[in-house]
């Protein structure tokens, strides 16, 4: 009965995740999931409780599998950037589930735990490695790490008027760009950056 219990579960969230990539909240239907998990809606409602703890547990789901799988690794960003991206080209739900959350759930109380537990850890991380000097203090940890992550994800929300200039742009050279543009957020450059005291007052 537990395993029967596991895999309707896991069904529900893979029928889930391709609903609310492809709809988002509001316009996904628990009847169409419930079908496409070979399931019932009273049982999404059973495990989940209701559309949008559905949609939570999909999020909850995708942030664990890329945080296990793809790890910040601080002495090499420019590397997890190009990580990420790889994991983004392989599973295009994932940057359309994060467009959704931001755009449906921005003012939700209850953020969903990992996924703030994950970034407080990256955060430490990124603090850490600047006070060491395995990384430059040019930017707050907060702004270096917005940074990396939006870089990782900038092929997956290219404007429409701009995707025909990118049609015969290869996955490696795209993945190039990524990197050697995070590369440069970490070089040294004595115009850009404030006095050294101005750095320091950024890890605070």
């Amino acid at each position: 009965m537990i395993r029967d219990a596991q895999a309707t579960q896991q069904r529900l969230l893979a029928a889930a995740a391709d609903e609310f990539s492809a709809y988002g909240i509001a316009g996904a239907r628990v009847d169409r999931i419930a079908t496409a998990a070979k399931s019932n809606k009273a049982q999404i409602y059973h495990y989940f409780g209701s559309k949008e703890r559905l949609f939570d547990a999909v999020l909850d789901a995708i942030v664990r599998r890329t945080a296990g799988e793809v790890p910040i690794d601080v002495n090499d960003l420019p590397g997890y950037a190009g990580r990420l991206f790889d994991r983004y080209e392989d599973d295009p739900r994932i940057a359309r589930l994060a467009t959704w959350y931001r755009l449906e759930r921005p003012g939700e109380p209850e953020q969903i735990k990992v996924l703030s537990d994950t970034i407080r850890d990256e955060l430490q991380q990124i603090r850490r490695a600047q006070e060491d000097g395995t990384l430059p203090a040019r930017y707050r940890p907060a702004d270096l790490l917005n940074l990396v992550l939006h870089l990782s994800f900038l092929w997956a929300s290219v404007f429409p008027e701009l995707k025909d200039q990118f049609a015969k742009v290869s996955r490696a050279h795209r993945r190039r760009i990524l990197t050697e543009a995070v590369k440069a957020l970490l070089t040294p450059d004595d115009e850009s950056v404030d006095g050294g005291q101005d750095q320091q007052a950024a890890l605070s």
